[in-house]
């Protein structure tokens, strides 16, 4: 058979400049040998976090029309390296909206650590898994520009984020420049212009940024003459030909009545995507209702192995957002408001600095070969066992959702949907 190779890769970037002015149980997958140490609880916490964000902003997203694709972790964890330099109210507010639990203590070197904990298990330990699986962090600043030493040392301990010294405001060209270099190169050249030509401007300050990458293979590929075209259900009435790649094969599986749930694993059995697939044709505004971090690992917990006939449409999307408006409407506007938002972590309160935008852009790409797929994210910051019977068929001709999640933690890396696999 084939080999199948996913890529992964997401770039996250937060831009600061100055102007004027308790899950329920998840159930354990059983450890591969190259899979790398397990994860720690400060792992899981971080996971259980990003999960309970990654539902609330798809449930804020859902309502645009069209397919859309974004990384959760990436978002998630850049935002957390904004909250460790955000105060009083302006902390409070991200602190929810990033899904940190009311009842546990939150402070910026606890959740860094915890953060430190999480990269560092996604990273594996440096153990010889059947994938590849890389994040990275850097911070960039105007020359001379003071950003606290206590806020530089947290990013480079926990997130391995090192200073990078830049000239802003005398060469603000050069600086974007220098940003997307490192992008691409994190990304293997999978995000390239991540900041567009006057993205940066000579009152920047500083920009963060944050890079996930991950190339894999199928467990069980795909075969391309199998592939064939078929129907693809946009509503019951409307329908466009779309390549459908076909399989019959053993994977964990659910049943939830009005849904399917589908995982098909990568290489080392650590990684799957997991596929969302209502029963009606035109049930994925009622599936999407439904969804939620508990739901999901309810589900999950359910499947089981079990042979099933199963075909997926080969398709490829972009997605773009601005995710400004949404996450204040999450929780946090204190951080968009130029005369209320508290970064005094990160630059002592000698200027004020407040997010003027979140910007996401997100690729992904799935055929016989397998997956490939980036993503980018600027935050604009200014100043101023089964009995015998006939294998099921999962048969995704209509929309769907998908997701891409680390099984022994938890953590969902990617999430998006598909409504029409020919846009």
């Amino acid at each position: 058979m084939s080999q199948a190779r996913l890529k992964y890769a997401v770039a996250m970037v937060l831009v600061l400049s100055v102007g004027g002015a308790a899950l329920a149980a998840r159930r354990p997958a059983a450890p591969k040998a190259d899979a790398g140490p397990p994860p720690s609880a400060n792992a899981v916490m971080v996971s259980e976090a990003m999960d309970r964000f990654a539902f609330n902003l798809y449930g804020r997203l859902q309502g645009q029309p069209g397919n859309l694709f974004f990384s959760p972790e990436s978002i998630s964890t850049a935002l957390a390296m904004a909250w460790c330099g955000a105060r009083g109210q302006t902390a409070a507010e991200m602190e929810g909206v990033l899904g940190f639990q009311p009842d546990r203590p939150v402070r910026p070197e606890w959740v860094s650590q915890a953060y430190g904990d999480f990269l560092a298990y996604l990273k594996g330990g440096g153990a010889a898994r059947g994938y590849e699986l890389s994040a990275a962090n850097a911070i960039w600043a105007q020359k001379g520009y003071g950003v606290l030493p206590d806020y530089l040392a947290l990013l480079d301990k926990n997130f391995g984020a090192g200073l990078k010294e830049v000239d802003f405001a005398g060469d603000a060209e050069g600086a974007r420049k220098a940003v997307n270099a490192w992008a691409e190169k994190e990304t293997r050249e999978k995000i390239k212009d991540l900041l567009l030509p006057g993205a940066v401007q000579p009152a920047t300050r500083v920009i963060l940024t944050n890079a996930i990458y991950f190339k894999g293979k199928w467990t069980e590929p795909f075969k391309k003459d199998q592939t064939k075209d078929a129907d693809f259900f946009l509503a019951p009435d409307k329908k466009v030909s779309a390549p459908l790649m076909n399989l019959t094969e053993r994977f964990p599986y659910f049943d939830g009545g009005a849904f399917q749930a589908l995982e098909m694993p990568y290489a080392g059995d650590a990684l799957a995507m997991v596929i969302l697939l209502p029963r009606e044709k035109d049930g994925l505004a009622a599936l999407e209702k439904s969804l939620t971090a508990a739901k999901f690992a309810e589900w999950t917990a359910k499947l089981v192995r079990r042979e099933v006939v199963v075909a997926v449409p080969k398709f490829k999307m972009t997605s773009t957002f601005m995710l400004g408006g949404t996450l204040a409407a999450m929780g946090m506007p204190l951080a968009f408001q130029a005369c209320n938002a508290d970064f005094t972590g990160i630059t002592g309160g000698k200027e004020p600095f407040w997010i003027g935008e979140v910007i996401h852009k997100a690729f992904v790409d799935v055929n016989e070969e397998g997956t490939e797929a980036a993503a980018a994210t600027a935050i604009m910051m200014l100043g101023a066992a089964m009995p015998a019977a006939p294998p099921p068929v999962f048969r995704a001709d209509h929309p769907f959702v998908f997701l891409i999640r680390d099984k022994r933690s938890g953590c969902i890396l990617f999430v998006g949907r598909v409504v029409n696999p020919k846009e």
